[in-house]
């Protein structure tokens, strides 16, 4: 396990942004502004288009997805592409591991407190997932976040948040190779273990 440095601040756009609350964005859902069509999702106040997923992205989240739903316990299950509630952002990761049953969130979506693990599989959106990503869900409190990098073929597992600081990152990185095996950690306990190389496409 290793140290980080902490993650610097994300640049100002070259173009004029208009920063809008959680509040605002879910107003802008109930009244029909933006629908299930629009490829967006609100990071750190500013909605970000979301990026085309490739097959290569999409056999890895399938492979993923059959993985953890195999070692899940009892009182958690898989969300996929779902959102998450932070205090200034609603972020939709491919894979979340959630507190409860489905039927618990029909009024509200999971918040940091209802999720041991959110996962992003990374080829083009890499630098967003290791940036803003990272960034949001440090701040947010969330215990541990992986990055499949199909890029480096790894996952990179961070653990550690800061919560709400002035640089929000996680204290500790550890990358796995693919013939490693990762732990998966649900509520402060291990409840198995997942091969990287069975994860890749």
């Amino acid at each position: 396990m290793s140290t980080i440095a902490p993650a610097r601040p994300a640049p100002v756009p070259d173009e004029p942004v208009y920063p809008i609350s959680v509040d605002q964005y879910h107003q802008m859902i109930r009244a029909g502004i933006l629908t299930d069509d629009d490829p967006v999702e609100l990071l750190e106040g500013v909605l970000v288009t979301k990026m085309p997923k490739n097959p290569a992205h999409a056999t890895a989240k399938r492979l993923l997805l059959q993985a953890l739903r195999s070692i899940v316990p009892p009182g958690w299950f898989v969300d996929e592409q779902e959102p998450v509630t932070t205090a200034d952002s609603e972020p939709e990761p491919d894979m979340a591991i959630i507190r409860g049953a489905t039927r618990d969130y029909t009024t509200r979506h999971p918040g940091p407190q209802d999720v041991a693990v959110v996962i992003e599989v990374s080829d083009a959106t890499l630098r967003r997932d290791r940036g803003r990503k990272k960034r949001l869900y440090a701040r947010a409190g969330v215990r541990e976040y992986w990055i499949v990098n199909l890029i480096d073929r790894q996952v990179e597992v961070y653990t550690d948040p800061t919560g709400p600081a002035d640089e929000p990152d996680y204290r500790d990185r550890h990358d796995y190779a693919p013939a490693d095996a990762v732990p998966v950690a649900v509520d402060g306990r291990e409840v198995g273990r997942l091969t990287v190389g069975d994860l890749l496409p």
